[in-house]
C-alpha cells in the first residue's frame, strides 16, 4: 500500500531485522511505522532503540490491541502518531503526511 502512494519501503516482519537495517544506515530512513506485537521485541522498545540512534525519527506506531499500548504512553515515548489496525488507506496516508510535515528536521 506504501508502495503505490510512492513511498520508498523497507519491510520487515521482525523487530531485530528492522533495528538491524535502520542500525546500517540510520539517515536512509524519513519515517519508521512499526507495529507493537512483533517477534523480539514490541514497538514502543523497538522506538525507545531507534531513537538511541537518531532522536529526530519521526515514528508511527500500530496497534491491533488497545490494551498493550495505550496513546497516552506512545505520546509519553515521544511516538507522533498512535493508529489502530486495521486502518484505511486514507488513514495511512493522512497519518504519514501529518508526521512528515510535522518533523523539520527532514
Amino acid at each position: 500500500m506504501l508502495q503505490r502512494m510512492g513511498y520508498d519501503v523497507v519491510g520487515t516482519s521482525d523487530s531485530a531485522e528492522a533495528l538491524k537495517a535502520f542500525a546500517e544506515k540510520p539517515d536512509g530512513f524519513d519515517l519508521v511505522i512499526t507495529d507493537q506485537t512483533m517477534p523480539g521485541m514490541t514497538g514502543v522498545l523497538l522506538a525507545e532503540k531507534l531513537r538511541a540512534m537518531r532522536p529526530d525519527i519521526p515514528i508511527i506506531l500500530c496497534t491491533g490491541y488497545s490494551e498493550t499500548v495505550s496513546p497516552e504512553e506512545a505520546e509519553s515515548k515521544d511516538i507522533q502518531a498512535f493508529i489502530m489496525k486495521p486502518l484505511s488507506k486514507i488513514e495511512a496516508a493522512e497519518t504519514i503526511r501529518r508526521v512528515l510535515d510535522s518533523n523539520p528536521a527532514r
